[in-house]
């Protein structure tokens, strides 16, 4: 429905469509991957009742910012994406959206991302700056480094960092055990989606934690969700999170339990899905956190 919805745009412009591709609006996974931490760390540091502004302020961000990613990331891989059977169809690649096209969409979207940022404070000012950086350097990091998914991590747990200092004006200590977690959640589910492309990257000489893991992929992704767990209980310890919390975050284990059955054959459709699946892991904790407050409350 969602899709049928965005392309419907097409009456509007004829390239619509094209724009919506590269800027992955048809495809929100990367939204909700970045969005649900977000929003644990939103609510956390309103203490279950973040600002209605900020809570826009960051829905919004997320949208903008998970969009100028992809363009960028679109763009570092113009020359390579076409070599790739999952990415051969991209706009870049084909041609559909030029160069130029692209780096006006990427500043129109960093643009409109500061303007909301604008309305928080100066210390989220100044760490936008940073998230500006990390997500701009993500993209070209498969060619010098097998830790990319590293990177992508810190891109997607910055707007935790600057959830803490929007709502509480300040970065407590305890907010980078919830920013740990998050990166090392990335860089687990990034592996799943990683040696979905293993086979082509490795052709193309493209870097990943797939290809350095090698056959202790599997072991090595439930090793980090575990210890992405430990550090969330040790958060939530600091917080004082209760039982809703917790219950949230056994949902998370049984998602990151089935992924690692599922995923025994290694096929790159399998290991796509288990990428996708840690969405609800992701929710799973979102909504504990958010019961655990409404309970106190009550």
């Amino acid at each position: 429905m969602f899709q049928k919805l965005l392309q419907s745009s097409n009456r509007l412009h004829p390239r619509a469509w094209d724009f919506i591709q590269l800027m992955r609006l048809d495809r929100p996974i990367g939204t909700y991957l970045l969005l649900w931490p977000t929003l644990w760390a939103l609510w956390i540091a309103g203490e279950g009742s973040p600002s209605l502004k900020n809570i826009v302020i960051f829905v919004l961000g997320v949208i903008l910012m998970r969009a100028a990613g992809c363009v960028i990331n679109d763009f570092a891989d113009r020359n390579l994406d076409g070599h790739v059977s999952r990415t051969k169809g991209r706009p870049l690649a084909t041609g559909k959206v030029s160069v130029k096209e692209a780096w006006i969409l990427f500043a129109i979207l960093v643009a409109l991302s500061f303007i909301l940022v604008l309305f928080t404070n100066a210390a989220t000012i100044w760490l936008s700056f940073g998230a500006l950086g990390v997500a701009a350097l993500y993209p070209f990091m498969k060619r010098y480094t097998y830790y990319p998914q590293v990177v992508l991590g810190a891109a997607f747990s910055w707007g935790m960092l600057m959830a803490f200092t929007a709502e509480r004006g300040e970065l407590p200590p305890e907010a980078w055990l919830l920013f740990i977690a998050n990166v090392i959640w990335t860089v687990a589910y990034d592996t799943y989606y990683a040696m979905a492309d293993r086979d082509d990257d490795l052709k193309i000489g493209i870097k990943s934690t797939a290809i350095l893991f090698g056959e202790a992929d599997r072991i090595i992704i439930a090793t980090l969700q575990g210890l992405a767990l430990f550090c969330l209980i040790l958060a939530g310890v600091r917080f004082e999170l209760g039982q809703w919390f917790h219950l949230g975050l056994t949902i998370a284990a049984l998602c990151f339990a089935w992924e690692f059955w599922k995923t025994q054959s290694r096929k790159p459709q399998v290991c796509f899905k288990a990428f996708l699946h840690n969405h609800w892991a992701g929710l799973a904790i979102l909504a504990g956190i958010v019961l655990d407050y409404a309970t106190k409350a009550g």
